[in-house]
């Protein structure tokens, strides 16, 4: 089986992509929601981020996020920090879920595969891209947040130019109907 991985910077449509994947029945691992629910579950977890961050990094209805994302969000070193707590417990889980799927392929959806290093972990990347400006806009509709902290984030990732040279597949999503046409025919290549 295939482990493909599903990956682009905030606001491209991952989501929207590994659901029109999920629609052609391929399973989806999306390491983001996985990674919030090992925060909140995982006693471990919790016990060293509270060492990183201090008590506030839970409240009595689980992990503070916006509290941890305050601190991360310009300390390199702290995000680095949580993710070499978080990153191994996700990978852990991933591999037991893996082991109940079958298919040609499954895809992981994960956000910052080429910033981490970690595209050896993978069969194949498929990059979902959009204009920047339709990528703001999405953000904007979806999130409690301004244009700047957008711009901000944008910013941090690598750039779409940088991450086309090592994907496998690009999905340009701007309009569903040419996305669902991309997804269709790279899910046909896949399950050669």
């Amino acid at each position: 089986m295939k482990i493909v991985g599903l990956t682009g910077g905030i606001g491209s449509g991952k989501t929207t992509v590994a659901k029109l994947f999920s629609e052609l029945g391929v399973s989806i691992y999306i390491a983001d929601v996985e990674a919030k629910k090992l925060m909140n579950r995982s006693k471990v977890i919790r016990r060293k981020l509270i060492a990183l961050f201090g008590e506030k990094a839970y409240t009595n209805e689980g992990l503070n996020r916006p509290y941890i994302a305050s601190k991360i969000f310009n300390n390199k070193e702290l995000l680095e920090q949580m993710n070499a707590i978080v990153h191994p417990k996700v990978g852990a889980h991933f591999k037991r879920w893996l082991k109940k799927q079958n298919g040609a392929y499954v895809i992981k959806e994960a956000a910052i595969i080429f910033e981490e290093g970690m595209q050896s972990q993978y069969d194949c990347i498929v990059l979902v891209t959009a204009d920047l400006e339709e990528r703001i806009n999405r953000v904007l509709q979806r999130d409690n947040t301004s244009r700047e902290k957008v711009l901000a984030i944008v910013n941090n990732q690598l750039s779409d130019e940088e991450k086309i040279k090592k994907s496998d597949f690009v999905i340009v999503n701007n309009t569903i109907e040419d996305t669902k046409v991309q997804v269709l025919k790279i899910h046909k290549s896949l399950i050669k």
